[in-house]
């Protein structure tokens, strides 16, 4: 990566966190790195019958059950059993409750591990992906995005999720925590059962919800448009064809 680094004209970041860290890492990428948040673009396939899909996978989804979606490829990373125990025990009080864990098997040992303990998790499924239009279908017919990584980047998911107007209770890392602010964008917790009493407060607290939501889409909005992340990148294309690097490095606003 250090090579890779050296001899690259420009560098992106998402967040001017990983562009200090970059410049620590490799000095000599000073005045080539560019911050460019990731775009967003969701397109919900409105003819996609969340539920109904559900149930044909065994899980007892009907209008009054509170899905919790947990989207990831599942690796280590993404912790994806972190939740797992939380939700088995809380089900026991609550019925209505279910984790749903979707998405591509990427490891495939930790794959096994996880289909094997959702089976006997009660309230907690895993579902093979599904294309993207559905998938954000999906998150418009659930109660809330979860986020259990070890580390993120910039999480797809959670933009995708705040801009159909989804909660969000992520894990608190840097990489969500740079994207999310507690109870004004989403809410963030540090362990298994602070998720708890979160959750807990977005399903009796309206006010929150309410609150919640549009800060997220216009957030998402102002700062995660596909448009300036197009112009960022045909910048640096133009710039590629020009004879000296770029002076400075600015962020995708200026």
């Amino acid at each position: 990566m250090t090579a890779v680094a050296q001899n690259a004209r420009f560098l992106v970041a998402f967040t001017e966190e990983l562009k200090c860290i970059a410049e620590h890492l490799w000095p000599c990428t000073r005045g080539r790195v560019y911050i460019q948040p990731q775009g967003v673009w969701t397109n919900p396939d409105t003819g996609f019958a969340w539920r109904i899909h559900l149930r044909s996978w065994g899980v007892p989804a009907d209008a009054n059950s509170l899905l919790f979606l947990l989207v990831c490829g599942i690796r280590q990373v993404k912790d994806p059993l972190y939740l797992t125990d939380t939700f088995s025990e809380w089900q026991h009080e609550d019925s209505r409750v279910h984790l749903i864990i979707i998405g591509p098997e990427i490891d495939s040992v930790l794959s096994a591990a996880v289909k094997e303990r959702t089976k006997m998790a009660r309230g907690v499924w895993l579902l093979p992906e599904l294309p993207q239009n559905q998938l954000h279908a999906a998150m418009s017919d659930s109660f809330c995005l979860v986020n259990s990584s070890l580390s993120e980047g910039m999480s797809g998911a959670i933009l995708e999720a705040m801009q159909l107007g989804l909660p969000v209770i992520a894990r608190d890392i840097p990489g969500n925590a740079a994207l999310i602010t507690h109870e004004e964008t989403g809410l963030l917790y540090t362990t298994a059962q602070e998720f708890k009493v979160q959750a807990r407060r977005l399903m009796t607290d309206m006010a929150l919800r309410e609150r919640l939501v549009p800060c997220a889409r216009r957030l998402v909005e102002g700062n995660h448009s596909q448009e300036a992340e197009r112009r960022t990148y045909t910048h640096l294309l133009l710039e590629l064809s020009g004879p000296e690097p770029v002076a400075g490095a600015p962020t995708a606003s200026g």
